[in-house]
């Protein structure tokens, strides 16, 4: 099995690293217009090997390294700057797949692609539109990281191990994301008996900012987006069918339609292969739907 990975940055080399250690493919390949930089972070990832499940990994400039990858994860875009929403990459980044994407089409035609350049929902859609591949085939690595972001603050406010908590944010992987309190659980227990109303404003509030703080005092985000995308990617090789809150094209979702924002869906080795309808308050649906009304705005805004 063989992933290829677009963008040596910091996003697109812990990926690399997080999916060699995971033992997730036998070959991971990373590819860069920045001939040096993807070199580099080759070189560095394969002096490593001997630590890891058994892989090789390579690096070039050069698109045809991805050819014939099952997995195609788009990391490359535009970097979010301190105070600057994932909305406002939209235009740097879109532009940039009018060009990218047609040629990792090319090369790996059959390959389920996994975008993970912010702001994913609109960079998802406007792929789809780029490629005509459909919403299983290429779909985003939407509120993953989000909805695990929630898990772990419900579990530390709880006492309890964070796999014993399900909770899903659903909507934009950005600040109008929207958590789904109403069937959230603690083992068998709702999380609304577990807490107050405030408390829960506070969580939400918490997830959304929590990008905004890292990349405030590092300059970016990776570990946990290189974990979360690698464990897309074991769900799609190993076709786990495990329900995951990825990005792509809903049809009727709630009455929504025709945009890309993440609920809950079944990935497996056909991609996203189909999305859990959840029960939700009118609340949440309203959220929701104002969150896929500001996608569609930005990604209408950009021509798609």
């Amino acid at each position: 099995m063989k992933i290829a990975i677009v963008g040596a940055g910091s996003v697109g080399s812990t990926l690399a690293y997080t999916a060699l250690l995971r033992g997730t493919a036998r070959s991971v390949v990373l590819y860069d217009i920045d001939t040096n930089k993807v070199r580099a972070e080759a070189l560095d990832l394969r002096q490593g090997l001997q630590f890891m499940p058994a892989a090789t990994v390579d690096g070039s400039d050069d698109v045809d390294i991805c050819a014939d990858a099952q997995v195609v994860a788009v990391t490359a875009g535009a970097k979010q700057k301190p105070g600057q929403s994932r909305m406002e990459l939209a235009a740097s980044t879109t532009s940039m797949l009018r060009t990218l994407m047609p040629q990792l089409v090319a090369v790996a035609p059959n390959a389920i692609f996994v975008m993970v350049t912010n702001p994913v929902d609109v960079v998802t859609y406007a792929a789809q539109r780029i490629t005509g591949l459909d919403g299983a085939q290429l779909f985003g690595s939407g509120t993953v990281l989000d909805s695990a972001r929630l898990r772990g603050l419900i579990a530390e406010h709880c006492g309890v191990a964070v796999q014993n908590v399900h909770a899903y944010i659903v909507g934009e992987h950005g600040d109008s994301e929207i958590p789904v309190w109403s069937s959230a659980v603690v083992g068998a227990v709702p999380v609304t008996e577990l807490t107050t109303a405030a408390e829960r404003d506070a969580t939400a509030t918490d997830v959304v900012r929590a990008a905004y703080e890292i990349i405030k005092g590092k300059g970016a985000t990776n570990y946990a987006i290189g974990a979360s995308a690698s464990r897309i990617i074991d769900a799609i090789l190993r076709d786990e069918k495990r329900v995951l809150p990825v990005s792509t094209t809903v049809h009727d979702y709630h009455g929504i339609s025709d945009v890309c924002l993440s609920v809950p869906t079944v990935v497996g080795a056909g991609g996203a292969e189909r999305q859990l309808v959840i029960p939700m308050t009118d609340e949440e649906i309203a959220g929701l739907r104002a969150s896929g009304d500001s996608i569609r705005s930005t990604a209408r805004g950009l021509g798609f």
